[in-house]
C-alpha cells in the first residue's frame, strides 16, 4: 500500500474519532493529517511528511482552540452575569453553531458558590441538551465541573 493511500486511511480515522474530543483537539488531529497529505505531496519523503504532520497539528490546533474559546467566553459571560431563568443565545460565527443557555440561581456548596445552567445546541443540524455546573475557582473564574 502506498504512502498516499495509507495518509487517506489516516484522515478517515482522524475524522472518525474528532468528534470524541474538542475542537482543539480535533483541528490538531484534523491538520496533522491534511499536513501529512501536503508534507508527502510535496516532498515524496518521510521527512517532508513528518514536518507536514507537525505544522499541521500546530496549525489546527490554534484554530480549533479560537473556536472554543469564543463559546467558552459566552459561555462564562452567562455564569457571571445571567439573569436566573432567562435565556441567552448565540451563534459561534466559526462553525455556525448555536447555543442557548438558561442559568439558574448561584448556589454555595462544598466547591464553593457554584450554578448550573441548561444549556441547549445546535450542532450540524442535531439538538443536544445537557446540564452544566460552573463552580468558582479560587481565582473567581467560573470553570466547569
Amino acid at each position: 500500500m502506498n504512502t498516499l493511500i495509507r495518509l487517506s486511511v489516516l484522515c478517515i480515522f482522524v475524522a472518525a474519532i474528532s468528534s470524541c474530543s474538542n475542537r482543539a483537539q480535533s483541528g490538531a488531529g484534523l491538520g496533522a493529517a491534511g499536513g501529512a497529505i501536503i508534507g508527502q505531496a510535496i516532498g515524496r519523503n518521510t521527512g517532508a511528511t513528518l514536518i507536514g504532520a507537525a505544522v499541521g497539528t500546530m496549525v489546527g490546533y490554534i484554530v480549533g482552540n479560537e473556536m472554543d474559546k469564543y463559546d467558552s467566553q459566552q459561555l462564562g459571560q452567562v455564569y457571571e452575569r445571567g439573569i436566573s431563568g432567562q435565556t441567552t443565545t448565540w451563534r459561534n460565527p466559526d462553525n455556525g453553531y448555536t447555543h442557548s443557555v438558561t442559568p439558574q440561581a448561584a448556589v454555595r456548596t462544598e466547591s464553593g458558590v457554584c450554578r448550573t445552567a441548561e444549556i441547549d445546541s445546535i450542532i450540524d443540524g442535531r439538538r443536544e441538551t445537557t446540564l452544566a455546573t460552573a463552580c468558582r475557582d479560587e481565582y473567581g473564574r467560573w470553570e466547569l465541573q
